[in-house]
């Protein structure tokens, strides 16, 4: 099994500006100023604990290219990339949704998207079997014509058109367990019955009355998106539950040809923008069972794509799990925060999580088949 790992210096310079969390601030407001809670941290601990581990020189380090317009275009419209071009060639701004960036942010955030490009040329090429693409800034909040939520550019879903448009891929399915619904994905291919959607997030809490388990998809495309509000307090019970009662069965309902995932870190419980209680083994095993279930049923065909997670301390342990059960290393680590996390109680699951869960479960029967 070879993993291909995406990674650029530059992905870490995309500068979201002095904010207090996700708030303007400064001035003659009372908030002082602090970092974006959107900031370079939490994804270069992560590379720097594969890299001290020694994981990072057992993967196979791949490079990514800049998308193009056009790649970008099969997802956004036209004017929306010409006005991020514009006010990146100025002094940055916001590409809206309270997505601020600076003076040459256009730039990394195609090498972002393309970062995934790279990957799933080097999985459909046979030179990796599957891979995590270690990106910023995120991109599953992003919209045909906007940017929200800290995303520019929608990556999963530029590398879903890639596949299909470019490379002949006849279904795709993306997982979404970012623990923020991941509504530009869903409205990019809300009726399109040859990509289904998975969206796992904590019920109600971003964007504001999205996600919800009666947005099953339209037109033709009925069927083909799935929402599983996870209740506000949940652990590693509920998403594996959740894992085995909804994501498995309808993978192998839809049938797909490659699989993505976007992979958010912020249901850890230790993220300041959620109330999940997530630990690394919960990751891990959420990733064994979509690569398990990639394996019969793609031929392994797998790409992560990093999204969320604004916990600096917590998240290099979260993604070394998920990396390590993608590329089956084992470096003996675990989660140092699991314990603390496991005297909150809760762990269990508990009726109104099942309930939640089953709810969604309903949807599979349906999922557009071949």
């Amino acid at each position: 099994m070879t993993t291909g790992f995406v990674w650029h210096e530059r992905y870490m310079w995309h500068d979201t500006g002095s904010h207090a969390s996700f708030l303007p601030a400064g001035g003659m407001s009372p908030i002082q100023p602090h970092v974006h809670v959107e900031h370079e941290d939490t994804k270069r601990r992560f590379k720097n604990l594969l890299d001290v581990l020694g994981v990072t020189e057992q993967l196979t380090s791949l490079k990514p290219r800049m998308a193009t317009e056009d790649d970008l275009a099969r997802v956004h419209t036209r004017r929306y990339i010409q006005h991020i071009q514009a006010l990146s060639e100025a002094n940055g701004g916001d590409a809206g949704g309270d997505t601020p960036f600076a003076k040459g942010g256009y730039h990394i955030a195609c090498l972002a998207a393309g970062g995934l490009l790279a990957l799933v040329d080097a999985i459909l090429d046979g030179e990796v079997d599957n891979g995590y693409a270690l990106v910023r800034p995120p991109g599953h909040h992003a919209e045909p014509d906007t940017g929200y939520g800290f995303c520019i550019f929608n990556n999963v879903a530029v590398g879903i058109q890639y596949v299909r448009e470019v490379r002949g891929v006849a279904r795709v399915a993306t997982i979404d367990w970012d623990v923020h619904h991941g509504n530009g994905t869903q409205n990019i291919f809300y009726d399109d019955p040859n990509v289904l959607t998975i969206s796992l997030h904590q019920a109600g809490t971003y964007p504001p009355n999205s996600g919800k388990l009666e947005e099953n998809g339209a037109g033709a495309g009925q069927g083909a998106n799935i929402n599983v509000n996870i209740p506000a307090g949940s652990g590693h019970a509920a998403y594996l539950y959740a894992m085995d009662t909804v994501v498995i069965p309808a993978l192998h309902a839809f049938n797909p040809d490659f699989i993505f995932v976007s992979s958010g870190f912020d249901a850890g419980g230790f993220d300041p923008l959620a109330r999940m209680m997530c630990d690394g083994e919960t990751f891990r095993a959420m990733t064994k069972k979509v690569k398990a279930a990639a394996e019969g049923l793609c031929g392994g065909r797998l790409a992560l794509v990093h999204e969320g997670g604004y916990s600096p301390a917590h998240v290099p342990f979260l993604g070394l799990a998920v990396v390590e059960a993608l590329s089956g290393i084992h470096t003996g680590v675990i989660d140092p925060f699991a314990e603390a996390i496991a005297f909150h109680g809760g762990h269990e699951l508990l009726p109104h999580q099942a309930t939640a869960v089953h709810a969604a479960a309903e949807l599979i029967k349906n999922i557009p088949t071949k």
